[in-house]
């Protein structure tokens, strides 16, 4: 096994462990410095890598990015942490666009391309054009920038799905005939797709999607992995793709919603007045409770722990 190897064999140990810790809050900072650790040999296993002919701009990015970084994380409120989590991974949603399109440009003047190659293209490209405007979204949404209130229209899942199934057509037509002119529609319509997505969405329910654009950011990692060979990214994204849908899963079953609902748009919204408000509140399988019921509870109990969450969030009290 070459040192390079060797190195890569590390990092992937680092990253569970990180994963690992982050499932308590007692192992969590222990989780963080795995993870800081595990990336520091990711840029460094990178960075030796045989591919590598210039240095400069590399390290100009790094130094940049620890910067920004750096600052960011001095100044950003506890308050703001979901905002901040969102404009990160539209990062790695436009990150992946562009390593694809880069890609793309250069098999191309090379005359390397293949079906196999186009179409971890057009996943790559796809899922980071969904990540991205959909983190846009919810940064706006977070951030109060935008109004948070779901914004719901009649037709809305028949336009998501006619983007989904037209998104994809088109990326079957680039894989097999490497039209350049089904690249570009096809990246427009992602980018769509991922406002369409978000936007039916109340902004009480964002932490379920930021969790779900976190997965979708692991999945564009792996899918830019899969275009540039690497399996530091491929393995790593999957990490992160699972965690995400697993935690986002966990979630929904905590909030008595459905991963479907959230996967596919129309998440969130105030169900219309009357009967039929009524019939569509029965199907989800409300919970309620009487006074009474609460009263004998609050007796039977030995101790009782309130913790602020949806309510919060629904009166938007991180803007107060």
């Amino acid at each position: 096994m070459s040192p390079l190897q060797d190195l890569q064999a590390l990092l992937h140990v680092f990253f569970v462990l990180g994963l690992k810790g982050l499932t308590h809050p007692s192992s969590a900072r222990k989780g963080n410095y795995y993870g800081m650790a595990g990336m520091a040999i990711a840029i460094g296993a990178t960075l030796l890598g045989s591919e590598v002919q210039s240095y400069g701009f590399i390290i100009a990015g790094v130094v940049a990015g620890a910067i920004i970084g750096s600052v960011l994380a001095a100044r950003v409120q506890m308050t703001a942490m979901p905002q901040l989590v969102a404009a990160l991974h539209s990062f790695v949603g436009m990150a992946a666009v562009l390593v694809a399109l880069g890609t793309y440009l250069n098999k191309a003047q090379a005359g390397l391309l293949n079906p196999v190659l186009m179409g971890e293209l057009s996943a790559g490209i796809v899922i980071g054009a969904i990540t991205f405007s959909g983190s846009v979204i919810a940064f706006g949404k977070l951030q109060g920038l935008i109004s948070g209130a779901p914004v719901i229209f009649k037709g809305q899942h028949a336009l998501n799905a006619a983007l989904g199934v037209v998104t994809v057509g088109l990326a079957i037509v680039f894989a097999t005939t490497e039209a350049s002119w089904a690249l570009v529609l096809m990246t427009l319509l992602a980018f769509v797709l991922g406002f369409t997505l978000i936007i039916p969405i109340g902004g009480a329910d964002m932490p379920v999607i930021i969790s779900m654009l976190n997965s979708y950011s692991g999945w564009a990692a792996a899918a830019t992995g899969f275009t540039l060979g690497n399996n530091l990214l491929i393995i790593v994204g999957a990490l992160v793709g699972f965690s995400g849908a697993i935690l986002s899963y966990i979630m929904c079953r905590a909030m008595n919603r459905s991963i479907i609902n959230v996967v596919f748009g129309g998440f969130g919204g105030e169900p219309e007045a009357g009967p039929s408000a009524v019939a569509q509140a029965a199907e989800k399988g409300v919970k309620s409770a009487s006074v009474e019921d609460a009263i004998y509870w609050m007796e039977d109990a030995n101790r009782v722990i309130i913790v602020p969450g949806y309510g919060m969030a629904v009166a938007q009290a991180q803007h107060a």
